[in-house]
């Protein structure tokens, strides 16, 4: 099995949304240079038909210095005009669509890529919402931009540009009516969407606001229930429904102003655009004909449209590049756990040495100068109260922290020297809250472990003590777990954190708070199968319930981050010190 996957990081990435997003296609442009060329014969009959119908209103005006061929003609063309749009319509989807999903495979990769190897010292201030969202949401809303740059854009240039050419051919003195009108009626409408813009955020808000009214009334629907005031948490909703109502009327009026407003001012300059080209026939200026006073009219009209459609696109393409600045925050983080030429870790017969450990958290100590030998096969047990540092000493261990001062040695190297992925293989934790996913019984023991043998995942899982509710489960091994195992006991999911740890074959076993959670019954249980698990392993057990480390080799209790006192149940029993206050403490027992 392929543990370390090609890195598909993206490389030098330059400064700014929009060059990033550029930099994301690299490799990508020849096929995008193509995709363009099919696109302007594709998007050819927008700007073909004006003219085309003009040529035809101008050979049925003036029937005798035109040949009926000439109107079969201008039609036949219109015809493979429109048609071709099949083929080469298919073409562009195929060729554009194949980059940008290509792209946005890798950008998602990229960021999965990056959040694994990310330090752990990240996670601790980040929301795991946020980061589905940038690898997710972000990730396809950057598909949407790549859209609108890629097909939008090119549509409104290629637009523009074919106006441009026929009016400064046939009528070059249109083209300043054109420079002037068309900017004009864009402004006019961008001035009348400003009051849409204020009530969209007005009634996204209010549905935000309902939405939350919504879902604080289901998870309160037991103590409405309980205490017999369902109409109070209904009246309240009802209040946030009335407001939904009165936004969601004042955007629709915005909305209907809106489309009333912009279509008035449109149709009015295209109307002057008539009126111009009109007197122009009329008089004999310039040369119009009657086929022309069509052309220009609907190149007006066509012009206009691309306006409206390039103010449309603003707001989505302001939307994308924030999102490839979100996508850039964990590209470019700089907390990320460094492996990479480091020396593999092959072998671990389990002795860790801490040589004068500090870590500080923003200054604050986490530990400090933390100074212990750890053999082999050990057990060594960690007590102490809430923030005493043993939380922080086993992700040390784990090396989810680096120490700010000292050394840890495994097996006598330096674990800064070491590459860390290899060294955890040889890891196991079995945490208070076991983390399970929506997947199979043996899917969640064998998570990463696709070549483990039948045989030994049997044993794990008589050594866990599983075979007691095993059967019982309608599918047995390949059973559904549910959401987070919502369909398991604590004491059952415990037992499969335990399976978990087996089939791994640790060398080195890390315990935090593994019983804490459950009822007596349960711990006892449980408690069986840690033991069988702990068996000639080097076992590191931070708890709170000093009945369970009775029979740890050693105790180390902390303090504000420091060892206090060393030593087995029995001595620091006869001690005076924190350990036998703990001991004393209702939890203790």
């Amino acid at each position: 099995m392929n543990t370390h996957p090609v890195d598909p990081r993206f490389d030098d990435l330059p400064a700014g949304p929009l060059r990033t997003l550029i930099a994301f296609y690299r490799g990508e442009y020849p096929r995008l240079a193509a995709s363009m060329l099919v696109f302007a014969v594709k998007h050819s009959p927008y700007w073909a038909l004006p003219l085309v119908t003009a040529n035809v209103v101008d050979i049925v005006a003036d029937p005798r210095r035109h040949a009926v061929s000439e109107l079969y003609v201008n039609i036949a063309v219109l015809l493979v005009l429109q048609l071709q749009n099949i083929p080469t319509h298919y073409l562009y989807v195929r060729l554009i669509s194949s980059s940008i999903r290509r792209v946005e495979k890798r950008v998602r990769s990229a960021l999965l890529w990056q959040l694994q190897h990310l330090s752990m010292t990240f996670y601790a201030g980040a929301s795991g919402g946020a980061l589905q969202s940038k690898a997710l949401r972000d990730a396809e809303v950057l598909e949407q931009l790549a859209r609108q740059v890629f097909q939008e854009v090119p549509a409104i240039a290629l637009t523009v540009v074919s106006v441009v050419i026929v009016t400064a051919i046939k009528a070059p003195w249109l083209l300043v009516w054109f420079a002037i009108a068309v900017p004009l009626a864009m402004a006019l409408v961008a001035m009348a969407r400003r009051r849409m813009k204020h009530d969209n955020v007005a009634f996204r808000e209010s549905v935000e606001g309902l939405s939350t009214s919504v879902a604080d009334m289901i998870r309160m629907i037991p103590v409405a229930r309980a205490h017999g005031v369902e109409a109070s948490s209904l009246a309240r909703i009802e209040t946030q429904l009335e407001d939904v109502q009165r936004t969601g009327l004042r955007l629709d009026a915005s909305n209907g102003l809106f489309a009333g407003t912009s279509w008035v001012i449109f149709q009015s300059f295209n109307g002057i655009c008539l009126l111009l080209a009109g007197w122009a026939a009329y008089t004999g200026r310039f040369g119009i004909t009657v086929g022309d006073i069509v052309l220009f009219t609907g190149y007006f009209a066509v012009l206009a449209m691309s306006g409206q459609s390039l103010l449309n696109q603003l707001p989505l393409i302001g939307k994308g590049l924030e999102s490839v600045r979100s996508i850039r925050e964990i590209l470019d983080s700089p907390s990320i756990e460094r492996n990479e030429g480091k020396q593999r870790v092959h072998e671990v017969a389990g002795r860790l040495d801490l040589e004068h450990v500090t870590f500080l958290y923003a200054g604050d100590a986490g530990v400090r100068d933390l100074h212990l030998r750890i053999e082999a096969g050990e057990t060594v047990a960690f007590v102490g109260p809430s923030g005493a540092g043993k939380s922080t000493l086993l992700n040390l261990l784990l090396g989810f922290l680096r120490p700010t001062s000292g050394r840890i040695l495994l097996d006598g190297q330096d674990m800064a020297s070491l590459d860390l992925r290899s060294y955890r293989r040889f890891i196991a934790t079995v945490p208070q809250e076991t983390l399970l996913f929506n997947g199979s019984l043996r899917d969640n023991i064998l998570y990463g472990m696709d070549d483990v043998d039948e045989s030994r995942l049997q044993a794990a899982l008589d050594t866990a003590n599983i075979r007691e509710f095993l059967n019982a489960l309608p599918d047995g091994l390949e059973t559904r777990l549910g959401e987070h195992g919502a369909r398991l006991s604590g004491g059952q999911r415990q037992r499969i954190a335990i399976a978990r740890a087996l089939v791994r074959q640790p060398r080195i076993l890390l315990l935090d708070e593994a019983t804490s959670a459950l009822d007596p019954t349960s711990e006892r249980e449980v408690r069986d199968a840690l033991a069988a698990l702990m068996a000639g392993r080097t076992s590191l057990v931070v708890t709170h319930r000093l009945s369970t480390i009775t029979a740890a080799d050693r105790i180390v209790v902390l303090e504000r981050g420091s060892i206090v006192q060393v030593g087995t149940h029995e001595q620091l029993l006869t001690q005076t010190g924190l350990y036998a206050d703990l001991a004393a403490a209702p939890l203790g027992g």
